[in-house]
């Protein structure tokens, strides 16, 4: 009957274009339909090859931990959409002004916090924002905790020396190791912390002048053990890379922090830009640095001892982002690793404890979210050889299992971070369509360095705390100084090209075989790995002609995409 349907419709168009002229729509309308309809026959009615292919043990060893992988991911990807559920559902439970006010004239004593590590370029611009910040001098401390083994020593220790004479409650913290990393000097700095509330700051942060009156009200409800605000982005246009990272981070603070936080489901703070109670870090046990994520780990904690987090959406903290591919993917496998460090030792505890099952179930997806990374690998070994047996299976089985599987687990993706933006940018998220492309692809484009960093924590093998480098870029005129903060990624940029040939073989085959479905989820693969191979190479080569550069007093080259 379908073929009858088809035929008629082949043949009807086939009279229109000889009996009519055809305006250009018209045009377009019949050489698309005398396209697609036999095309549709061919593969959809065609029964030549019905009953020929025959199941076998090869075939079953492939495309069993093929789907295996395929479900778990969808599964992942299906989890992205539970949160922009949790985000409306939950809209009522936005934190938005305190039940109370401390006196204005008895405000309690806040200890700021400044971890640094070799930040020459930014740290002048953090110690500025902090000593603007509008709180009682007497009720007010500022560590600067210098960790550095570099020149950011002496400027951190004239910076402060400025600003203590101008009558700023700021001392200067040097320590000549860095043991326990960032954790280890939160923790040296409490020894000597005055405040009964705790804010932290990273070297890449502006804090805004009113940051601290618009977070310590929240904490006249004793139950209240954290504040965590919004990042927003300084450098958010200064490159397609930072304009993807901005994308990526909205997603996190926008849908994830607001939809745990509003249905009563734990979150992390995020390691700056919020305040603590100091009773609830100590209470929790303290910082502690057996893991690279030591803010997630001691989120969990304190919400386990039955501290209440809060998230403060509309209350923004502006920060730089890497504008290197290369410190981009060091900071996304640190943070990558630290998840899986923290879900082994904090999920067990979580699921003995009393907490609600739904707040059990979220944990599990927040700190393991990291393994679809080895997933990705292995879906990119199994992608090719599925394709080609289930070529041969037949067009129906591809189109009804197949297809949903990846659209649960690519399109929840872009889904999840247009939601994001519809809320922050109600005018102009639409833009946002045009990185969508890059932002899928660069997400495939990190599971390399990704998977090495879940694997690490997956078998119990320690690293140092890789920083980001800062290096006070903010728009298009800053060029990238410190070429000696950078990081060269070794062998991994060459395994991302050849992964991406290999992708690239797989979209030939497609194309070949007129499996045209599958090509632009192929052409992810491509450009995702081709992208990240080549900037981390070509920056990487940048690194070292900018090193000279600098020797010789020359202007480095700038980074941006």
């Amino acid at each position: 009957m379908l073929g009858c349907g088809l035929s008629f419709l082949s043949d009807a168009i086939d009279f229109m274009d000889l009996a009519l002229t055809p305006s250009p729509i018209a045009l377009a309308f019949i050489l698309a339909s005398k396209g697609l309809v036999p095309y549709f026959r061919q593969h959809f009615l065609d029964k030549t090859f019905q009953g020929l292919y025959q199941v076998n043990t090869f075939d079953l060893t492939l495309l069993i931990p093929y789907f295996i992988v395929l479900t778990i991911l969808a599964a992942y990807g299906a989890h992205r959409y539970w949160m922009v559920y949790l985000y409306y559902k939950h809209r009522e439970n936005k934190t938005t002004e305190p039940a109370a006010h401390f006196p204005a004239d008895n405000l309690p004593r806040v200890t700021v916090q400044l971890p640094i590590f070799n930040e020459q370029y930014v740290v002048d611009r953090l110690l500025d924002a902090v000593c603007r910040l509008e709180y009682a001098k007497e009720k007010l401390d500022i560590q600067l905790l210098d960790d550095s083994t570099d020149e950011t020593v002496e400027v951190a220790r004239s910076l402060v020396a400025r600003y203590a004479a101008l009558g700023y409650p700021v001392v200067y913290l040097h320590r000549d190791n860095r043991e326990g990393f960032k954790a280890g000097a939160l923790a040296e700095g409490l020894k000597t912390a005055k405040g009964e509330f705790v804010a932290i700051f990273d070297a890449d942060f502006v804090p805004p002048p009113d940051f601290l009156l618009k977070c310590i009200d929240h904490f006249t409800n004793p139950k209240v053990g954290m504040v965590q605000t919004r990042w927003t982005h300084i450098n958010r246009h200064y490159s397609v890379l930072t304009e993807v990272e901005a994308i990526l981070l909205d997603g996190h603070f926008v849908l994830e922090h607001s939809g745990r936080s509003r249905s009563g489901a734990f979150f992390n703070f995020n390691g700056t830009a919020g305040m603590w109670r100091r009773r609830a870090i100590e209470e929790a046990g303290g910082w502690e640095h057996d893991t690279l994520t030591e803010d997630t780990d001691l989120s969990y904690r304190a919400q386990l001892k039955g501290w209440k987090f809060l998230y403060l959406q509309d209350v923004e903290c502006p920060a730089e982002l890497p504008v290197e591919m290369t410190a981009f993917k060091t900071q996304q496998a640190r943070w990558a690793k630290g998840l899986i460090q923290v879900s082994k030792k904090i999920l067990p505890r979580v699921f003995k404890s009393d907490a609600p099952r739904s707040v059990k179930i979220e944990a599990w997806y927040h700190l393991t979210a990291n393994l679809s990374y080895p997933l990705m690998i292995l879906l990119s070994v199994l992608l090719l050889p599925a394709m080609i047996i289930r070529f041969y299976q037949g067009w129906f089985q591809m189109l009804y299992i197949d297809l949903p599987l990846f659209m649960a687990s690519t399109f929840s993706i872009s889904s999840f971070y247009l939601v994001s933006q519809k809320e922050l940018f109600p005018r102009s998220w639409l833009r946002s369509l045009l990185y969508l492309p890059l932002l899928m692809s660069l997400g495939i484009g990190l599971t390399i360095t990704n998977t090495r960093a879940v694997l690490e924590a997956l078998v119990g093998k320690q690293t140092a705390f890789a920083r980001t480098p800062k290096y006070r870029v903010e728009s298009k005129r800053d060029k990238v100084l410190g070429a000696k903060y950078r990081k060269r990624l070794g062998w991994v940029p060459w395994i991302e090209l050849l992964i991406g040939a290999y992708f690239a073989m797989a979209v030939y085959y497609a194309i070949n075989n007129e499996n045209y479905i599958t090509v632009p989820f192929l052409l992810l693969f491509v450009i995702g790995y081709w992208v990240t191979g080549l900037m981390s190479l070509l920056q990487g080569r940048f690194a070292g002609l900018s090193v000279a550069s600098e020797a010789h007093g020359s202007k480095p080259f700038p980074v941006g995409v």
